[in-house]
C-alpha cells in the first residue's frame, strides 16, 4: 500500500482527487530558510510540512526550484531536470516528495514551456550559428529592411518583444524579460525534449504540473503585427497595454501539444493532474479550449480574481456563470491571491476589516465549484507587505516605479514565529524585508486562538472536504445583486445554501430557502437568515 493510501485510508481509493481539490501553493524562496542565508529553501518546507498537511489541503503546488539566474526568481529556467543549488539539491527535493506523501499531501510541480533562460545549454546552442543543430529551437527572425524588430509585439515586462543578437544578426522573442527567450514550441523537437523534462519529474513520483503561461508557448510564424488597443479608461503602464495581444500568444496548435502533454500524464496513470496557468486578454476561451474534452488539461487557472480591486456579486457571478456545468466545459480553479497579485485582504477591504475580510473570502472560496488554491499565509490573512524602493528585487516594479508597484509585496518571508527574529523565517538576512505589519499575524500567534484566521481557515477547508456537494457539486446562482450572494450547491440528496454578504450594513434575505437548514458554517455573526456586514453562513437542507 502506497504513503498516499496510509495517511487516508478511509478515502483510498479516490476517483479523481484533485476535482475540487484544496491546493496550498509555496513560493519556495519566501517560506522557509532551513540554512540561513535568507532564502527559503527545500529542507525549509520539508521542515513544515506538518503544518500545511494541518490546514487539510490536499496538495501542494511548488512555484519554481529549478537551476536559475534568478532574473526572474526560477521563472527563468536554465536546467529544467536539476534544483538551483540555493533551493538545495535533488536529494532534498525526494525527502520533501517522500514527507508529503506520507502527510497525505500531493506534490504539484511548475513546468515553464513558453521560454528559457538565456543561459539555458539549448539556447547557448540556437544563439551560435543558424546552422546548429537547435537553431530553430527558439523564435528567431531577420529585421526588417530598417533594421527595426520584425514586428510590432510588446513583452509584459516591457518595451518590445524582441531582442537584437549579434551572433545570428537576428532577432529572438521573448515575450517576457529578455533574459527569457522565447522557445519555438512549434518545433517537434523541442516538444519532445520539454516532454522529456516532464518525464524526469514525473519519473521522480511528482504528482501533477502547473503548467507556465501555456498560451504564450507558440507564435503567428507570419508575424504579423498585434492590433491597436482602444483606450478604455483604465491607466496604461507598459506598452502592451496599447495592443491586443492576437498574435505572439494563444495560437491554435497549441492544443496539440496540450494534448502529447496530457498523453504523457495519463501514461503513468489516471491520478496525476495537471493546471493550466492562461491569463491576460482574452484568457477564458483558450482556457476552455485548453481543458474542453478528457485528452486536454484538467483545469485551468482563473485569473477573474487575482487583480479585481472589489470582491462583490456580480464579479463571483460572472466568473462562475462563464463555467457551467455542461458537457465539455472544463473544470475551473480558483485563487484570490497568488506570487504574482496583491494579496486579496489589501485589495478588497480596509485595514480595520482585513480579519473579517480574511475569514469570509475564506469561505467564499471553500464554497466555490471548481478546485481551490490557498497562497501561502493567505490562511493567517496576511496583507499586502509595504516593500521600499531599495528594497525591490522585481524587475518590472524596478522598471515601472512607482505606477507598477510589483510582485514583492506578496513575496515576503513567511511570519512563523511573532517574537522571534525575522519572524523565525531565517536566521539571516531575509530576501526581502520581513513585513512588521505580518509579525502578530504569524502562525505562532493565531495558533492559541479558535476564532483566529488560521484556525478558521483549518475549520472552513475541513468543511469543504466533508460536504461533497461542496467540494464536487453543482452549482446555482439564486441572489447576486447589491453586497449579498447566494448560490446553492449540490450532489445526490445533499444540498446546501451559502450565503454572503460583502457590505457594510446588515442585509436580511427577503424570504429565507424554504424547508428545515442546519447552519454548518457562519463567519461574522451571520444566522438564519440574517447577515451583518461582512458575513456568510452556510446551512445544510435538512428536511
Amino acid at each position: 500500500m502506497s504513503a498516499l493510501a496510509e495517511a487516508h485510508p478511509a478515502s483510498r481509493p479516490q476517483p479523481e482527487w484533485w476535482r475540487g481539490a484544496a491546493i496550498y501553493q509555496i513560493y519556495p524562496r519566501s517560506f522557509a530558510d532551513s540554512n540561513g542565508d535568507g532564502i527559503g529553501d527545500l529542507p525549509g518546507i520539508t521542515a513544515h510540512l506538518d503544518y500545511i498537511a494541518s490546514l487539510g489541503v490536499d496538495a501542494i503546488w511548488l512555484s519554481p526550484f529549478f537551476t536559475s539566474p534568478m532574473k526572474d526568481f526560477g521563472y527563468d529556467v536554465s536546467d529544467y531536470c536539476n534544483v538551483d543549488p540555493m533551493f538545495g539539491t535533488l536529494q532534498d527535493f525526494d525527502r520533501l516528495l517522500e514527507r508529503a506523501h506520507a502527510l497525505g499531501l500531493r506534490i504539484i510541480i511548475d513546468q515553464v514551456y513558453s521560454h528559457t533562460s538565456d543561459q539555458h545549454p539549448w539556447f547557448q546552442s540556437s544563439r551560435s550559428s543558424r546552422i546548429d543543430s537547435r537553431a530553430d529551437w527558439y523564435v528567431w527572425a531577420d529585421p526588417k529592411p530598417d533594421g527595426s524588430p520584425p514586428s510590432n509585439w510588446q513583452s509584459v515586462f516591457g518595451g518590445p518583444a524582441w531582442a537584437w543578437d549579434a551572433r545570428r544578426g537576428q532577432y529572438y522573442l521573448h515575450n517576457f524579460l529578455t533574459e527569457q527567450p522565447d522557445l519555438n514550441v512549434h518545433h517537434p523537437a523541442v516538444q519532445n525534449a520539454l516532454l522529456e523534462c516532464a518525464r524526469f519529474w514525473l519519473d521522480r513520483g511528482v504528482d501533477g504540473f502547473r503548467v507556465d503561461a501555456i498560451d504564450y508557448a507558440m507564435h503567428d510564424p507570419a508575424l504579423n503585427d498585434n492590433p491597436p488597443a482602444p483606450a478604455d479608461g483604465r491607466v496604461r503602464t507598459r506598452p502592451i497595454d496599447f495592443q491586443h495581444a492576437r498574435h505572439n500568444k494563444s495560437h491554435p496548435d497549441i492544443v496539440r501539444f496540450v494534448e502529447r502533454i496530457r498523453a504523457l500524464i495519463d501514461s503513468y496513470g489516471g491520478d496525476r493532474f495537471t493546471v493550466a496557468e492562461v491569463g491576460g486578454e482574452n484568457g477564458e476561451p483558450a482556457m476552455k479550449v485548453f481543458t474542453s474534452g478528457d485528452h486536454r488539461f484538467h483545469t485551468a487557472y482563473g485569473f477573474n480574481f487575482l487583480y479585481a480591486d472589489r470582491l462583490t456579486p456580480a464579479l463571483v457571478r460572472s466568473a462562475l456563470e462563464a463555467w457551467p456545468d455542461e458537457t465539455g466545459v472544463g473544470w475551473p480553479s480558483w485563487a484570490f491571491s497568488n506570487h504574482d497579485a496583491p494579496r486579496a485582504v489589501s485589495r478588497w477591504a480596509a485595514p480595520a476589516e482585513r480579519d473579517s475580510l480574511a475569514q469570509l473570502g475564506m469561505l467564499l472560496l471553500v464554497s466555490l465549484r471548481g478546485n481551490i488554491f490557498v497562497y501561502q499565509g493567505e490562511e493567517l490573512g496576511l496583507p499586502q507587505a509595504e516593500v521600499a524602493f531599495e528594497d525591490l528585487k522585481d524587475p518590472e516594479a524596478i522598471a515601472n516605479w512607482p505606477l507598477t508597484l510589483g510582485r514583492d509585496g506578496a513575496r515576503t518571508p513567511m511570519p512563523w514565529s511573532s517574537e522571534a527574529k525575522h519572524c523565525g523565517f531565517t536566521t539571516g538576512r531575509p530576501w526581502l524585508p520581513i513585513a512588521q505589519a505580518h509579525r502578530p499575524l504569524a502562525v505562532d500567534a493565531q495558533e492559541a486562538s479558535g476564532n483566529s484566521p488560521l484556525n478558521v481557515a483549518r475549520r472552513l477547508i475541513a468543511t469543504r472536504s466533508r460536504f461533497p456537494a461542496l467540494r464536487t457539486g453543482t452549482l446555482r446562482i439564486t441572489g447576486a445583486s447589491g453586497e449579498v450572494l447566494v448560490f446553492y450547491r449540490e450532489l445526490g440528496g445533499e444540498r446546501i445554501v451559502c450565503a454572503f454578504n460583502f457590505g457594510g450594513a446588515t442585509r436580511v434575505l427577503p424570504s429565507g430557502p424554504s424547508g428545515t437548514w442546519r447552519v454548518i458554517e457562519s463567519i461574522g455573526g451571520a444566522v438564519e437568515w440574517t447577515l451583518p456586514a461582512r458575513s456568510g453562513l452556510l446551512a445544510q437542507h435538512v428536511s
